[in-house]
């Protein structure tokens, strides 16, 4: 490859980053103000949905407070030029991306228990998992570029969290539909995420023929 070609590149490479954290970032500021915020504050302040909030704090704060770090750590993950930079920074980091996956998805398994979302959270969680320890071991064996791929795969799931809250815009989700939905939208939106991430991992392969 000429090395002319290769500036452009990652110029082009580097501005597609920018607009897909950007566009990420958007949703997510979106997602939580209707579907979080509004919900909170709409609903009067003995409404079983604020009762039941209260009742689960006990799960519910550990794994809203994991789940936040693991959004929040995940795109500096991504960084190349923070990685270069911070080094230490970026295993510390990975380190407690780690652990807030594992606190996240076993206080999610706990509070979806007995209710009919328990089915899609558990495997939402176990996605969440079994992409992370793939990341974290091939961190450690120094297969770097599967551990790029594995760590793409589990903030896929990640950011399902916000993704699949856009479910809560839809009135019938709330209404009969609420039950089916609760199980089967978070199943449909990991297994789009994971679809996604495999789609653009071999985006090249996809769409250049080997000579």
């Amino acid at each position: 490859m000429p090395t002319s070609t290769l500036p452009a590149r990652n110029s082009t490479r580097s501005k597609s980053k920018v607009i897909l954290w950007s566009a990420l970032g958007l949703i997510a500021l979106f997602v939580f103000v209707t579907s979080e915020v509004f919900l909170l504050i709409d609903y009067p302040m003995y409404h079983a949905y604020r009762l039941q909030v209260i009742a689960d704090r006990g799960f519910l704060i550990p794994h809203t407070l994991s789940g936040i770090a693991a959004l929040v750590i995940g795109p500096l993950q991504f960084s190349s030029r923070f990685r270069t930079r911070h080094l230490n920074w970026h295993r510390r980091l990975g380190r407690i991306y780690v652990i807030s996956v594992f606190v996240g998805s076993f206080t999610g398994i706990a509070l979806a228990s007995g209710r009919p979302g328990f089915p899609g959270t558990c495997m939402q969680a176990t996605a969440w998992m079994v992409c992370t320890t793939a990341a974290f071991i091939t961190a450690r064996n120094r297969h770097i570029t599967a551990h790029r791929q594995w760590m793409a795969r589990s903030y896929a799931v990640t950011f399902t969290f916000i993704s699949s809250r856009v479910l809560n815009l839809w009135p019938r989700y709330w209404s009969h539909l609420g039950d089916v939905l609760s199980a089967v939208g978070v199943i449909a939106f990991t297994l789009a995420s994971l679809l996604i991430v495999e789609i653009g991992l071999n985006w090249h392969e996809l769409t250049n023929r080997r000579n």
